[in-house]
């Protein structure tokens, strides 16, 4: 029997969609066919926050029901459209990964299974430095979301302070996105150093609700993940469909909209019309790429004031001056003297 499918013309590309009638979100009926629609209605806004950067395919072939798989070298079958950029991971091992350049490439993706787009924060042409510095606010269990609202405003503040446009977006989950369009001068090394001197300086200013620590068990409040803007780290683009019940989308924002926003108005079936009535609030942000300088100065300012670099994620090795990386409750204590 053959698999149902249907084809779409997407800007003069033939689109195959197979199973459309798949239900990839239980609870709100949401087909593959929705989701691909959704694509294409939210194309060239989507397409901002991707085009020309490699992307890794979070595919949920059954829909959100299942666990997803990471393909992390483009398949082998794809259309001859489709480009694709090698990559170094932090193991030293290269792969080529997808590139998104046109809407088609949008809906074919949604075609896999990938619900949420997850893009490097390089483009194809030189994937060894960032154009983006990712602000990712990661509530703890016990923050609320007005926590997360709250942090994200200072954020903006302290880079309005240095100078940054920024510019912000629901996660799509439980946290706030902040990105900012840098030149590309600069390794990712230097890039993450810069992003945790940010956070430092927002949880100096906001202790009590916000934080650095990377050890779960030392968290409070709101977490400034810092480690995004580590080699191989992706967020989910703005626009993105997330793989939670009601289809939340990450949706950005204006400014003005961030201390009263509410997450679950952005959804599959709500954001098209919202993008059609307002306009993107990203449409601006390839205006202007910042220089890094401003935040390297907080990061020399900071180490004049003994703080040194912060652990990095588990899969990468020790690095020069990142001080013990083990779990606090586990680090062997000292034995006393005699």
């Amino acid at each position: 029997m053959a698999t149902p499918a249907i084809e779409l013309e997407v800007g003069g590309r033939a689109v195959r969609v197979t199973n459309p009638d798949k239900v990839y979100f239980p609870d709100a009926g949401y087909t593959k066919r929705d989701l691909v629609e959704y694509y294409l209605a939210v194309g060239e806004a989507a397409l901002r926050g991707v085009r020309d950067r490699p992307l890794i395919l979070k595919r949920f072939v059954d829909g959100i029901g299942e666990e997803p798989f990471f393909q992390k070298r483009a398949p082998a079958k794809r259309p001859d459209w489709i480009s694709t950029a090698r990559v170094t991971y932090p193991s030293g091992r290269s792969a080529d990964l997808v590139v998104a350049d046109e809407v088609a490439d949008l809906a074919w993706m949604a075609n896999l299974g990938c619900v949420d787009l997850n893009p490097w924060p390089v483009r194809a042409s030189d994937v060894g430095h960032p154009d983006e510095l990712r602000v990712d606010l990661d509530p703890t269990p016990e923050a609320s979301f007005a926590d997360v609202r709250k942090v994200a405003v200072l954020v903006g503040e302290v880079l309005t302070e240095l100078g940054y446009a920024s510019f912000p977006k629901t996660s799509g989950s439980r946290g706030i996105h902040i990105n900012v369009r840098i030149e590309a001068r600069w390794g990712f090394d230097e890039v993450r150093r810069a992003a945790l001197a940010l956070a430092r300086e927002v949880e100096r200013r906001a202790p009590e609700i916000a934080t650095t620590a990377w050890w779960k068990e030392e968290r409070h409040g709101v977490f400034i993940d810092y480690n995004q803007n580590a080699r191989d780290r992706t967020v989910a683009a703005a626009y993105s469909v997330r793989a939670v019940p009601d289809a939340r989308v990450s949706c950005p924002l204006d400014w003005d909209e961030v201390a009263g926003v509410d997450p679950a108005a952005f959804t599959l079936r709500t954001v098209p019309a919202r993008l059609a009535e307002r306009g993107d609030p990203t449409a601006a942000i390839d205006d202007v790429a910042h220089s890094l300088d401003p935040l390297l100065e907080l990061v020399a300012r900071q180490e004049e004031e003994g703080q040194g670099d912060a652990p990095w994620p588990p899969h990468f090795r020790k690095q020069p001056g990142e001080p013990t990386r083990a779990q606090p409750s586990r680090r062997k204590k000292p034995k006393p003297r005699e």
